[in-house]
């Protein structure tokens, strides 16, 4: 085990490869989301982002994609990626060039631009049929770089190089500005009107064939182990949008133009040739890039294919198509309406419907015989005012317009119903893949860390241990539980109130006016006496640990699917100041490493296992971390708890403890730039605090405008439990008062999450006024994580 100190700047190229642990239950039940048709494995992977199986359907869905038998014979399968290797070949030692990677990215991008250009543009007739098919890929592109940023991750070179990608690519914390609101617009401009991608009518309104759904349920898939594959997410990132097949589709400018691709792929191509594994790393990324021009070559020939199909169905084959869609859901509302002396209601009841009789039938029936009044009973009851008008969108009526015109004119056809086949024989390949995909680097058993220390571990490479997150679940829930003895103590906090509230806005602002004046800025005078040196770098390294995993509550925040609310966009912009946006510079984890490289303190990253070993942090600090790091997995189900507890974290870091730190790290020459950060952008006039509080507002006005305001009350005291949950760890003087109150001798009050005292909370109280703590080894202890 490696016990080297970790150093910026970080230069990881790829995460090591020491497998995935899942417990034997999730082998079962990620086998039978894979056996499942490939629509439903993509409507489970965008509507489940917090399961173990879908983690593990994930892995085998990569492997089957990159290592599995349908990729080993890929390349012999389409013309579009027939040549394995660069134009110049690739070194021996796997060695490439940016530039040489973009000649052949760009030669595939001409010959797949040759084969849509009859497709694209609004004068195509299939123009619709194209942009409908390819809609999931074109609205979860960018997906793979959902989660890049995270604990294990940060503050990797090459993963803030992509996070100012993702940054730009979701609208800069506007959803409107962003790819995936850009790319519907442009879907609605071409009269393509579409759910949202998470929705559960979303893949039977784009008519998905098996083939898109399966190359979306890869990248997708690819996006739920980003730290894992980060040699695959680069390779991925650059050829997908090098390629560009949406912007030759929709007509649209690039939102990350070709050279600021180029220049991410260079920079990781470097830091490729500083260790020993950066053969494999390249041979990783050249693979991954093969694999998307392989993927959007052989997505571009199903599109014309399917247009090719579509423009070749005669009349009789379309109304048959439009029958046998709407069919299923004609139900009994057609009464006493028959055709060929049968009620349609028993008609369509039928499960052995025959569509081209009933088209025949149809064709002869009354239902298109012109009336004197003109048009004809079909095309009355489709039109405003008609009993089936709204039933069929305006391309299906228009095609029963042209139809009965066509009978009308007395022009005949044998009526077929079509079978759409187009790219089933490659769907059939990859889904077989998917089903007998077996990677070699899974292992299974049930999780059972030793201490908070392992725990930790397994919480930061998550992705590597799925397994514990049951146990993640159980921890969060039980410390959200805990903080509700603060809703009738928590005025006495010394530095938070979570005592409880009935919401509104009004009410919020005023809470939170009262904390920041009566809690945090009032009582701040100057210490008068500075600790010593040593009892600072202590105080430091009681903290330190939540620091490491700065922002991390929020990290899963607005990924493919979760970006629509205001609230969303509120706390992911937060999250991306946390990271600073993408510069390394600003960047808090790295301003945290700072610091305590100036403390001396010298610490393994908390992704390698050699952290479990390290000495210069207490033990006892493990569980405040831990429980921000377990609400984080789950921002479906803990998301008005993440909210309030943003609340509480972004407040904390106000007035007076953080003024006390800066002035201790200051006298004794340390770095005091994550302070004096915090410091600023938590302000509550217009920072992290303040966009807090309307991250709430925003998301209860939301609930009260769909649900009314009887929901809101109950959403909010979730809401208000994430809160609590934070003042839990923070109000060690009150939880011991408390503890004391019903047992002298307990160390501490014992909750469902463990028992909290000194050991795992902010132990502040005995720094108010100006004397200076009055124990200097517990020191105000400031601020956990921001």
């Amino acid at each position: 085990m490696s016990t080297k100190a970790f150093e910026l700047p970080d230069l990881i190229a790829a995460m090591p490869a020491t497998g995935f642990e899942l417990s034997p239950a999730a082998a079962g039940e990620a086998a039978e989301i894979l056996s499942a048709p490939p629509e439903a494995i993509l409507q489970r992977f965008l509507r489940d982002q917090e399961s173990e199986a879908v983690l593990l359907s994930a892995r085998k869905i990569i492997a089957a994609f990159l290592t599995g038998a349908a990729a080993s014979d890929a390349a012999a399968l389409d013309a579009a990626a027939s040549e394995a290797t660069l134009p110049d070949g690739v070194a021996a030692d796997g060695d490439v060039e940016a530039d040489a990677i973009a000649a052949r990215v760009r030669t595939v991008r001409e010959e797949i631009a040759a084969r849509l250009r009859p497709l694209a543009g609004p004068g195509a007739d299939a123009h619709q049929t194209v942009l409908r098919q390819r809609a999931p890929l074109a609205l979860a592109a960018g997906c793979w770089l959902d989660m890049v940023s995270q604990p294990a991750t940060q503050p990797s070179v090459i993963v803030n190089h992509l996070f100012r990608h993702h940054y730009r690519l979701k609208g800069e914390g506007f959803p409107q500005r962003s790819l995936h609101h850009r790319r519907r617009r442009a879907l609605e401009d071409a009269g393509v009107y579409l759910p949202e991608v998470d929705a559960n009518d979303f893949l039977r309104k784009v008519e998905v064939r098996s083939l898109t759904a399966l190359h979306a349920c890869f990248y997708v898939a690819l996006s739920r182990l980003p730290a894992s594959f980060l040699p695959e997410v680069v390779g991925v990132h650059y050829a997908f949008y090098a390629l560009g097949v949406d912007d030759l589709l929709c007509g649209t400018p690039a939102l990350l133009p070709e050279p600021a691709l180029r220049e991410a792929l260079a920079e990781y191509l470097a830091l490729t040739r500083l260790g020993p594994d950066g053969p494999e790393q390249r041979r990783r990324l050249w693979a991954s890039i093969q694999l998307v021009l392989l993927l959007e070559g052989e997505h571009a020939a199903m599109l014309a294919e399917l247009a090719g199909w579509q423009a070749s169905l005669p009349l009789d084959s379309q109304v048959a198509a439009i029958v046998a869609r709407h069919a299923p859901y004609a139900g009994r509302q057609h009464r006493n309406v028959r055709v060929h002396g049968r009620l349609l209601s028993e008609t369509f009841a039928d499960p052995d419907l025959d569509v081209a009789a009933f088209v025949r039938e149809l064709r002869a029936s009354r239902q298109l015989r012109p009336l004197r009044t003109g048009g004809c009973r079909l095309l009355n009851a489709i039109r405003f005012g008609g009993p089936m008008f709204g039933i069929f969108d305006e391309r299906e009526a228009a095609t029963l317009k042209a139809w009965v015109a066509a009978v009308q004119a007395g022009e005949l056809a044998e009526v077929e119903v079509p079978v759409n086949r187009v790219g089933d024989e490659r769907a059939a390949r990859w889904h077989a893949a998917l089903a007998a995909s077996e990677p070699g680097d899974v292992r299974f058993a049930e999780a059972d860390p030793r201490d908070d220390r392992e725990l930790f571990y397994r919480l930061v490479n998550i992705e590597r241990f799925p397994n514990t997150l049951p146990l993640a679940r159980q921890r969060a829930a039980a410390g959200f539980a805990d903080g509700e003895i603060l809703f009738t103590h928590g005025a006495a906090g010394r530095y938070t109130d979570a005592s409880y509230f009935d919401y509104s806005p009004e009410a919020l602002l005023a809470r939170i006016d009262i904390i920041y004046w009566d809690k945090l800025v009032n009582p701040y005078q100057p210490l008068e006496e500075v600790p010593d040196r040593e009892d600072v770098v202590f105080g430091q390294s009681t903290f330190a640990l939540g620091s490491l995993v700065d922002g991390a509550w929020a990290h899963r925040i607005g990924n493919l699917g979760r970006f629509r609310r205001r609230s969303d966009a509120l706390l992911f912009a937060i999250y991306a100041d946390e990271m600073g946006q993408g510069d390394l510079a600003k960047n808090h984890v790295t301003l945290i490493h700072q610091v305590l490289a100036s403390l001396s303190i010298r610490l393994p990253h908390i992704r390698d296992e050699a952290f479990q070993e390290q000495g210069e942090l207490p033990d006892n600090y493990y569980g405040f971390s831990v429980h921000q790091m377990c609400m984080s997995f789950f921002p479906d189900s803990f998301y008005n708890e993440i909210l309030g507890y943003n609340l509480a974290v972004e407040m904390f870091g106000l007035g007076e403890l953080r003024m006390h730190e800066i002035q201790k790290l200051r006298r004794h020459g340390f770095d005091t730039s994550y302070e004096e950060v915090h410091l600023s952008i938590d302000n509550l006039s217009a920072g992290h605090s303040r966009q807090a509080a309307e991250v709430i507002v925003s998301y209860l006005d939301e609930v009260e405008r769909d649900l009314g305001s009887a929901a809101v009350q109950e959403e909010w005291r979730r809401v208000w439990r994430g809160y609590a949950a934070f003042a839990y760890f923070a109000e060690h003087q009150l939880l011991k008062t408390l503890s004391t109150a019903d047992a002298p001798d307990a160390p501490g009050v014992v909750g469902a999450a463990g028992v909290v005292g000194a050991a795992d909370t902010v132990d502040a109280a005995d720094t108010a006024g100006g004397g200076g703590p009055a124990d200097p080894a517990a020191q105000d202890l400031v601020e956990l994580v921001i």
